[in-house]
């Protein structure tokens, strides 16, 4: 069966890390200034986190949290979330963008991400996803994550494809084992150029 639809990931393939602001430690550097212990700050903010990644609370919600459980002011939640924002969002892989959008129109293009509430807004501003590709579906609009099977139905039903007519490519070796499971060919993407290779040779194979 040929491959119709070709379905990309963000982090780690269409987004990399900001290195730098791994290496000054985000949030350790706001527990120096908060007073908090090592850790601290993910632990307090952990059940928003995760709320927060299935849309089961809204921005604001987040930013009330914050002021919460942190004892941050309102010009330090807007602070740590533009830093939080910049880290989120990496840098584009522009090789590998260049390459998903080539991809059009001779497959159908989407992007399957794990989200966190805002990052539709925060990624379209930097990087236009949506001018790159036919659908995007981000999980916390949709309440499921990755690797949940019904992330992945729900993508298939949307570009309108059999399981076994989708390509996907995604860096997270739990989230590649779900969709072959489903029938999903999937790809691990484990550096840019090998990604790419594989993609090509994979559709070469299946025309």
């Amino acid at each position: 069966m040929p491959i119709r639809a070709v379905v990309f990931d963000i982090g780690g393939v269409l987004e990399l890390d900001v290195i730098e602001l791994v290496d000054i430690g985000l949030d350790a550097r706001w527990e120096q200034c908060l007073g908090l212990q090592p850790g601290e700050l993910d632990r307090r903010m952990e059940p928003i986190w995760r709320v927060g990644s299935l849309g089961e609370c809204s921005e604001e919600d987040v930013h009330r949290e914050m002021g919460t459980r942190l004892g941050m002011n309102q010009e330090q939640v807007e602070e740590y979330m533009r830093e939080m924002w910049d880290w989120y969002c990496g840098r584009l892989n522009v090789p590998m963008a260049d390459f998903f959008r080539s991809l059009r129109p001779r497959y159908k293009t989407a992007i399957l991400s794990n989200s966190f509430v805002g990052a539709r807004r925060e990624e379209q501003q930097r990087y236009h996803f949506e001018e790159m590709c036919d659908l995007i579906i981000y999980t916390h609009e949709e309440g499921i994550a990755k690797p949940d099977p019904r992330i992945f139905e729900l993508t298939c039903k949307r570009l309108g494809v059999q399981p076994a007519q989708m390509l996907f490519l995604d860096d997270s070796q739990l989230n590649i084992a779900a969709a072959r499971a489903l029938g999903i060919h999937a790809i691990l993407c484990r550096e840019t150029e090998q990604a790419i290779a594989d993609v090509q040779a994979y559709l070469r194979a299946h025309t």
